[in-house]
């Protein structure tokens, strides 16, 4: 299965306007960054969580503390026809009992994988609250999960594919709408 690119919806500039705009909602809505963590869904997850904290640290003079959830996605054909994703070996770097969690996703889409991620945290510990940033919201939701940091709400017909691209893993940065072919 291809995916033919259709439009470019986020290029290298809108990318860094929204996360800077998210940076500084998350210090408003969190009076600051005292108990504050970040945690990026690998794997695109990662590269956002650290620029939001590279913002947040220009605004506030420090940046919070990053973790990383690594969640894969796999096909199971026999049951029930769907994605399923399992989460791996997590690295926090504190205890995130108490504090406020941001999970860092690239694109919210059923909401199976955030739902993987909240499992996940709780598992490891009590957060006071957690959070969700991701830079494209593109609907299509199953379950009743909805982020609180927004880069872009993008319709999409669920045929579409929603690809981020960023420099640090694609040598090139930005959201693309493409569509999915049979090949």
């Amino acid at each position: 299965m291809g995916m033919i690119e259709k439009t470019v919806i986020m290029d290298s500039e809108a990318i860094r306007r929204a996360l800077t705009r998210i940076a500084h909602e998350i210090v408003e809505k969190n009076k600051g960054i005292d108990d504050v963590v970040l945690v990026g869904i690998r794997t695109r997850g990662v590269p956002l969580a650290e620029r939001i904290a590279d913002a947040i640290g220009g605004i506030e003079g420090e940046r919070p503390p990053l973790g990383v959830l690594d969640i894969t996605l796999y096909r199971d054909d026999l049951s029930t026809l769907s994605y399923q994703p399992i989460v791996h070996p997590t690295k926090l770097p504190v205890d995130i009992t108490g504090k406020h969690v941001v999970l860092v996703d690239d694109v919210l889409y059923t909401g199976r994988t955030i739902r993987s991620a909240l499992d996940a945290l709780i598992d490891i510990g009590r957060p006071k609250t957690i959070q969700l940033a991701v830079l494209v919201d593109r609907g299509h939701r199953e379950l009743p999960i909805r982020a609180d940091y927004v880069g872009k709400n993008v319709p999409t017909a669920a045929k579409e594919a929603v690809s981020v691209r960023l420099d640090s893993i694609d040598s090139i940065e930005q959201v693309v709408i493409g569509e999915f072919t049979e090949n």
